[in-house]
Order: C-alpha cells, then sequence, then structure tokens
C-alpha cells in the first residue's frame, strides 16, 4: 500500500531582531525612537515609563529627557520596513496607529454636551470620551489631564441623583457609564489635589458625588468603582478636608464594610474601605461619626469571620483584612463612643484578645492598643470579669512571657497586668505570676 505523503509543516517565521521590542519582545506596531538612542514600540515604553514608573531608559539605563516623557519621536522607517516585511512573509500587518489625541478634542467633546444637557448629548459624549481612552494609555493621560474633565464626569454622574432615580443607574445609563470613565482614568495625585482645592466647589461635589454612589445606588460595579475611587481621592485630600469629612460619606464607607445595602461588594472592596476608615479615623470628630454609623459591629465581625487569620478563612487576603480591622478598632477605642461599643458588644473584647495573639506584629499592637485603652478608660469591675472570662487576661500573660510580638505590645501587656492586678489575682493561670505584685 503505497504511503499517503503528507505536506511538511511551514517553517517559522525568522523575525529580525531590530523589528522586536526590548521590552515586549515582541514585533513593534508603533516604533518610537528615544534620545537615548534604543527604539521600542510605544505602548511598552508608555507603560515604562508612566505605569511603572521608572525614568530612565531600560536599555541603556541613562535618564529620559522631557521630549521622551512628553512626545517619544516615531520612527516611521523602521515602521514602513516592518509592514513591508509582513507582507513579503505573509504576515498579517498592524494597522496604522492612530494620530493621538489633544487636549483640544477633548474639551469640545465636552463642550458639545455641556449646553444642551439633553441625556442624549450627554450619553454621546461619555462614549467618544470613552472611546478616545480605550485607544492607548497616552489617550488616557491626555483626557485625564484636561481641565474640566473630572467635573464633567461628576455632573453626569449627579444627575441621577437630581432625578431621584438610583434604581436606573445601570450599567447602560450614562451615569454608570461616566462612573466607568472617571474609574478607569486612573486620577493622577495632582489631577486629585486640583480638584480637591478649588475653590469653587468641585472638590465637596467630588466626594459627595461618591458617599452619595455608596448610600443609594444598588450597582455592584458602582459602589466598586466608588470606594475605589474614594481612596484614591483621600490619599490626596488635604488634612482639612479629611477633618471634615460629611457624614454622609463616612456613612456610605461603614455600609461598603457592614455589607448594608442592595448589594455587598467583594473582599477587596471592603479592604479598600478598612483603608479609608483608617485614612479618616485620627481626627476625633471622624471618629465619632464611624463609631454612630454602626462600624464597631462591623468590624467585630470581619473579625470574627476572617478568624483573625488563624480560622477557615485564613488567608494572606483574609489576614490583611484582619490586621485593617484591628487598627480601626484601635483607632475608635481612641474615643469613649468607641470603647463603650465595644465593650458593649457580645465579641468585641474576645476578638480584640485573639487578635492579639494571631496577627502580624503590626495588627497584635492595635489590638493591644485597643485592650490597653478599654483598660485604663473603661474599666468597670463588669468589664474586668469579662477580659478575664473571654480569655483577655490570658492572652496578655502570654504576650508578656513570649515576647513575639514586640516590646511595646509587651510592654503594654504588662501594664494591664499591673493595673488590674488585684481583680484578677485570684485567676487560677495568673496565680504564680500575679502573685509577686503586691495588692
Amino acid at each position: 500500500m503505497e504511503t499517503e505523503r503528507r505536506t511538511p509543516p511551514p517553517a517559522p517565521v525568522e523575525v529580525p531582531n531590530f523589528f522586536v521590542c526590548p521590552i515586549s519582545l515582541e514585533v513593534m506596531r508603533d516604533p518610537v525612537t528615544l534620545s537615548s538612542g534604543i527604539t521600542y514600540d510605544r505602548d511598552s515604553i508608555e507603560r515604562w515609563v508612566f505605569t511603572d514608573g521608572h525614568g530612565d531608559c531600560p536599555v541603556t539605563k541613562l535618564p529620559l529627557g522631557a521630549a521622551d516623557l512628553r512626545d517619544p519621536t516615531p520612527n516611521h522607517t523602521l515602521r514602513r520596513l516592518i509592514q513591508s516585511w509582513c507582507a513579503s512573509h505573509a504576515v498579517e500587518r498592524f494597522p496604522t496607529p492612530r494620530p493621538p489625541v489633544d487636549a483640544d478634542r477633548v474639551a469640545a467633546v465636552i463642550a458639545r454636551a455641556g449646553g444642551g444637557r439633553r441625556e442624549e448629548e450627554v450619553a454621546a459624549a461619555v462614549r467618544e470620551l470613552a472611546d478616545i481612552v480605550g485607544e492607548s494609555d497616552r489617550n488616557r493621560r491626555c483626557v485625564e489631564g484636561t481641565p474640566g474633565v473630572v467635573e464633567f464626569l461628576v455632573s453626569v454622574v449627579k444627575m441621577a441623583d437630581k432625578a431621584q432615580q438610583m434604581d436606573s443607574a445601570k450599567e447602560s445609563s450614562p451615569e454608570e457609564a461616566a462612573l466607568s470613565l472617571l474609574h478607569s482614568l486612573k486620577l493622577s495625585e495632582d489631577t486629585l489635589k486640583r480638584v480637591l482645592s478649588d475653590n469653587t466647589g468641585s472638590g465637596d461635589d467630588y466626594l459627595d458625588t461618591l458617599a452619595s454612589v455608596l448610600r443609594r445606588w444598588p450597582s455592584y460595579w458602582s459602589r466598586t468603582y466608588a470606594i475605589h475611587l474614594l481612596k484614591s481621592a483621600l490619599a490626596a485630600a488635604p488634612p482639612s478636608r479629611l477633618a471634615t469629612a460629611s457624614t454622609e460619606l463616612i456613612e456610605g464607607v461603614v455600609n461598603v464594610v457592614s455589607g448594608s445595602g442592595t448589594t455587598a461588594l467583594s473582599p477587596k472592596a471592603v479592604k479598600v474601605a478598612l483603608h479609608v476608615i483608617c485614612r479618616l479615623c485620627p481626627w476625633g470628630r471622624n471618629r465619632i461619626r464611624v463609631v454612630e454609623a454602626g462600624a464597631v459591629p462591623a468590624l467585630v465581625s470581619l473579625l470574627l469571620i476572617e478568624g483573625c487569620g488563624g480560622g477557615v478563612n485564613g488567608t494572606t487576603g483574609g489576614k490583611r483584612t484582619c490586621e485593617l480591622a484591628a487598627v480601626a478598632v484601635d483607632h475608635l477605642c481612641g474615643c469613649a463612643e468607641g470603647r463603650q461599643e465595644v465593650v458593649a458588644h457580645p465579641a468585641g473584647l474576645a476578638v480584640l484578645a485573639r487578635a492579639a495573639t494571631r496577627l502580624s506584629p503590626a495588627g497584635v499592637e492595635s489590638a493591644v492598643r485597643a485592650l490597653h485603652a478599654v483598660a485604663r478608660h473603661s474599666a468597670t469591675p463588669a468589664v474586668l470579669q469579662e477580659m478575664l472570662a473571654v480569655g483577655v487576661v490570658g492572652r496578655l500573660l502570654f504576650l508578656v512571657q513570649a515576647g513575639a510580638a514586640g516590646e511595646r505590645p509587651r510592654e503594654r501587656a504588662r501594664e494591664m497586668l499591673k493595673m488590674h492586678a488585684r481583680v484578677w489575682r485570684g485567676s487560677p493561670c495568673l496565680a504564680s505570676y500575679l502573685a509577686s505584685y503586691p495588692c
């Protein structure tokens, strides 16, 4: 029987080395040459500079000039050679790169929608801006840096508030699209500082709008975008604005932690909300508002659910959540209202005791500091007996004897044991230790 002849597979195409980007190791689609003399693909070098934060040439390590950062030189000759090579080797040709957008075009888009304020015009403007941003990272930076863009998008999101139609804020609505676009712009610190320091009130509008989304919008993605945007905004906000956070904003953040609302958010969004709480709590008025918003029961529940990093959910993410929750409780125990809520919660002291021996050194220090605040300022006979019953005293003794968490938690634990030695002396596990202290 005659053997069937098979066509051999085509030989692999060998790509010339000078067609390959030194960063991505792929054929360059839009080659640009820097002042160092090295050519890169535009997307790769922009990601190297703007996303990864490098300021030097990846190959030569020479510092990049202002022109390299602003507008690297297109290498048209090399791009034509690559296109010719693709055609001769039956390789699909790369499309010609679109010219980058400029600030004038972005401003014109906003101006067209800013006159009539009809929903169709606004929706068209948001879609056009989203298309521009989606074309390249360079366009995203241009849109993000154009004055008036953030204010326009915030005004679109506020349209849902004015109409009192939160249920209509679905993914297809202009409000949802504007919020998604705000999130995808990855607003820089300089842009956020400009918006938040504007004396015309745009800073208040920005924060108030995010607070309204967190409190009233039902959409999962809308609230997720809002909490991430809020974290970035507060990281760039001046102390004067942080100290005067509104009750609505704080309630919105606490709702994310507690899972209140129509949809519970992801664990990552909860961690972002915990970061926001920790950012706001150094100011006394904010602490009281956070407590009044119901943060303490939510934080205690988080510590219980995550098991302080040692239970079923004790993954790396769970440990980080517990650490942030312990830091937040520590802040709230700095006010009488916070300590009262911790003591009143059936599991408040117990979860702090468990956190004091199960978290990282930073988490342990926060938990011990919270317990120290309770022991010093809220130590009623009933509280001291509860601390003994739920294992707080035993954990303190462990910290003193082991000393693995560091010197400061150890000293605070020793101070608490000395402070209330008379009440706790009768505990069997502490008899040998507390007997050395005078009554």
